[in-house]
């Protein structure tokens, strides 16, 4: 790749649907995943080897309308250049939005300080079909007053073992969640998380402990309590995943071009 004085730090912005992915990180040349897909067409634009770094490594079935990867390369092309010859060679179901360069001590995981997820409910009699592998669902109606008051509950620096999954493998389960609300827009729900990092399944499992608040199968003080107790034990099971997008990474400076996040749906 040259040495290092002539190798440049570029930034992407990537979107996907993840449903017919096995998450984000690479496993291995028989299963298919977003990293994989990435550095291969990467590495076939630039005629050269691209392992790339992310902000976050989606889980099986979970989208992204803003992820950002970086990599390293001593290949020179115009920047735009980047974004339409690797679109070239990607899946339909993934493309580059945009790319920038940046500065070489960049991080797309380690310099992100907050990360936004929305988790999208559909609340209908039957499972959804135009949505499908794009919502949760769930079949019945729900007290999203209740559920509002459960959110406040999360805001803060605080232990969330009891949404963490048994195989998660953060060394602290502190974390700073610093927004937790629920919008409703017909019979589609939206719940927005953003905190400086999350764990394991942690938006997953958190969705499913708001919903057995909002039927009715725990009160408020039980969902406090399982907050306290610290034990993924005490809590409600794992929600799915169809919901779940990552919607923004925040860096100390911004990287790419604001953008508001609107309903997707």
């Amino acid at each position: 790749m040259g040495d290092h004085a002539s190798l440049y730090n570029l930034a992407m912005l990537v979107e996907y649907d993840g449903s017919k992915f096995c998450g984000f990180q690479k496993q291995g040349l028989l299963v298919r995943t977003i990293q994989g897909e990435l550095e291969q067409a990467l590495s076939n634009f630039a005629n050269q080897s691209i392992e790339v770094i992310t902000s976050g490594r989606t889980d099986s079935g979970v989208h992204a309308v803003h992820q950002v990867i970086n990599f390293k390369t001593s290949v020179e092309r115009k920047l735009n250049n980047w974004v339409r010859g690797v679109n070239a060679l990607l899946p339909k179901d993934i493309v580059i939005k945009d790319v920038v360069v940046v500065g070489d001590t960049f991080n797309s995981r380690f310099s992100a300080v907050f990360r936004t997820y929305h988790y999208y409910l559909q609340l209908s009699p039957v499972r959804p079909v135009i949505l499908y592998n794009k919502v949760g669902w769930y079949h019945a109606a729900l007290d999203v007053e209740l559920m509002q008051s459960a959110c406040q509950l999360l805001i803060g620096e605080q232990d969330f073992s009891s949404f963490r999954a048994a195989n998660c493998q953060a060394q602290n389960p502190v974390r700073n969640l610093t927004h937790a609300s629920i919008e409703v827009k017909n019979n589609l729900l939206r719940f927005e998380f953003r905190a400086n990092a999350f764990l394991y399944h942690m938006i997953r499992n958190i969705v499913g402990a708001l919903i057995y608040v909002g039927n009715g199968k725990i009160t408020l003080n039980q969902f406090m309590e399982v907050i306290t107790v610290k034990n993924r034990r005490s809590a409600p099971p794992t929600f799915m995943p169809d919901g779940l997008y990552l919607v923004n990474v925040e860096y100390l400076e911004q990287i790419f071009s604001r953008q508001n996040i609107a309903w997707l749906y």
